[in-house]
C-alpha cells in the first residue's frame, strides 16, 4: 500500500479547495472518471443503497466495489432539516483497497455529493439531450441548485437556466450565488410552468418526501430532455408518470431505480436502459430532432465511487488532507492488546 495512514479530508479542507480550482472545474474533471466506471459497468460488484425509512427522513448506506477498490457513502436525507438548521443531504464516504481492506481514504462526502450529482447529470445530458442546449429549467433551488446550473453552463454551454422554486429566497439565493458567473443569466420564474417554456432542458431536484407531480405533460415539448433528480426514495416521485410514456427512459442501476426513482410506479414490462450502455459507445444516442428523452437518476454508489478516486488521485498529487491514523500498524499484527501496555 502507498501509505500507512489514511488520508483524511474534513469539510473546510474540501470547500478550501473547491473554492480554489472552482467547483466547475472538478465538476469536468470528474465526468472522465465517471465514464470510465460507467464503462466498466460488469466489473463491479452492486446492490441498490441499504435504507433506513422514518416519517422524518432516511438514513442510507451505499457501497460498492470492484476488484481492486472498494467504497460506501453514509448519506442521509431529512426534508425538514433546514428548519433545524441542518442541511437536507449529509454524507460522508470511505475509500479501500481490496487486498488487505486498509481504508486509504475517508472524506465529507456532502459538497462532494453535490459536485457528483452534477457531474452525473451532465454527463448523461452529455450522451442523450440534443446538441448544443442553451436553454435549461432548474426547478428546486436549494443546495445542489448552483452546482447544476454551473455544470450545464461550463461544460454544456446552457446560457440561460430558467429557476423556479416554491421557496422564493432559495431562488434569489441562487441568482446571488451565481450573479457574477461570465455569460450565464438566470430568470426568476413565478411558476414551474413558465421555467419549463422553450427550453431544451429541465432539471428538477426538489427534495419533498412525498409523491409530487412537479412536471406534468403539457410542460415537455418535442426535443427536450428531462433530468429528474429529486425523486430518490420510494414514494417520491416529481413526474407525471404519463410524461414516462413520452420518450425513452435512461436509468443509472434497473433495481434500485425500480425501487426509488419515477418507474417506480411502473409495471416491471416498462422498459427503461440502464446509462452505462449508451456511456460505453463512446457517443451520444442517435436522438431524432423532437425526441424526448428522461434520465431517472437516483444516485447511485458508483458515482461516490468515482469522485472517491478522484479526490484521493489529487490527495495524492497535491497534498489534501491530513494523514490520520485510524486503524492499527502492528510490529505485531496479532498484539492488539500491546497497544494498551
Amino acid at each position: 500500500m502507498e501509505t500507512l495512514k489514511t488520508r483524511y479530508i474534513d469539510l473546510p479542507t474540501m470547500a478550501k479547495y473547491l473554492k480554489s480550482v472552482g467547483p466547475e472545474n472538478i465538476i469536468e474533471r470528474l465526468i472522465p472518471y465517471l465514464e470510465d466506471d460507467y464503462r466498466r459497468w460488469e466489473d463491479f460488484s452492486k446492490i441498490p443503497r441499504t435504507a433506513h425509512h422514518t416519517d422524518v427522513g432516511v438514513l442510507e448506506l451505499m457501497p460498492i466495489g470492484d476488484s481492486e477498490t472498494y467504497s460506501f457513502k453514509y448519506v442521509n436525507g431529512h426534508p425538514e432539516n433546514p428548519k433545524h438548521n441542518f442541511l437536507t443531504v449529509m454524507a460522508i464516504g470511505l475509500l479501500a483497497e481490496v487486498s488487505t481492506g486498509f481504508p486509504l481514504l475517508l472524506s465529507e462526502l456532502t459538497l462532494t455529493t453535490a459536485i457528483r450529482t452534477a457531474a452525473t447529470s451532465v454527463m448523461a445530458a452529455k450522451y442523450l439531450a440534443k446538441p448544443n442546449p442553451k436553454k435549461m429549467a432548474l426547478i428546486g433551488n436549494g443546495c445542489q441548485s448552483e452546482f447544476q446550473a454551473l455544470g450545464f453552463h461550463h461544460i454544456l454551454g446552457v446560457e440561460e437556466i430558467y429557476c423556479y422554486d416554491v421557496d422564493t429566497n432559495a431562488t434569489g439565493k441562487l441568482m446571488d450565488n451565481l450573479k457574477d458567473v461570465e455569460n450565464l443569466k438566470l430568470i426568476k420564474c413565478n411558476s414551474t410552468k413558465e421555467a419549463c417554456k422553450d427550453v431544451d432542458i429541465i432539471t428538477t431536484i426538489t427534495a419533498d418526501k412525498k409523491n409530487a407531480i412537479i412536471i406534468t405533460p403539457d410542460m415537455v415539448e418535442p426535443g427536450m430532455h428531462i433530468n429528474g433528480v429529486g425523486g430518490d426514495c420510494p414514494g417520491k416521485t416529481e413526474l407525471d408518470s404519463e410524461i414516462l410514456h413520452m420518450g425513452d427512459v435512461y436509468v443509472e442501476f434497473e433495481p434500485q431505480s425500480r425501487l426509488e426513482g419515477e418507474i417506480q410506479h411502473m409495471n416491471k414490462e416498462f422498459k427503461v436502459t440502464e446509462i452505462w450502455n449508451v456511456i460505453k459507445t463512446g457517443k451520444p444516442i442517435d436522438r431524432k430532432t423532437d425526441e424526448i428523452t428522461i434520465f431517472d437518476s437516483v444516485g447511485f454508489a458508483l458515482e461516490d465511487f468515482s469522485i472517491l478516486r478522484l479526490m484521493y488521485d489529487i490527495a495524492k498529487d497535491e497534498n489534501i488532507g491530513v494523514p490520520q491514523s485510524l486503524v492499527p500498524i502492528l510490529e505485531n499484527p496479532k498484539n492488539l492488546y500491546g497497544m494498551l501496555r
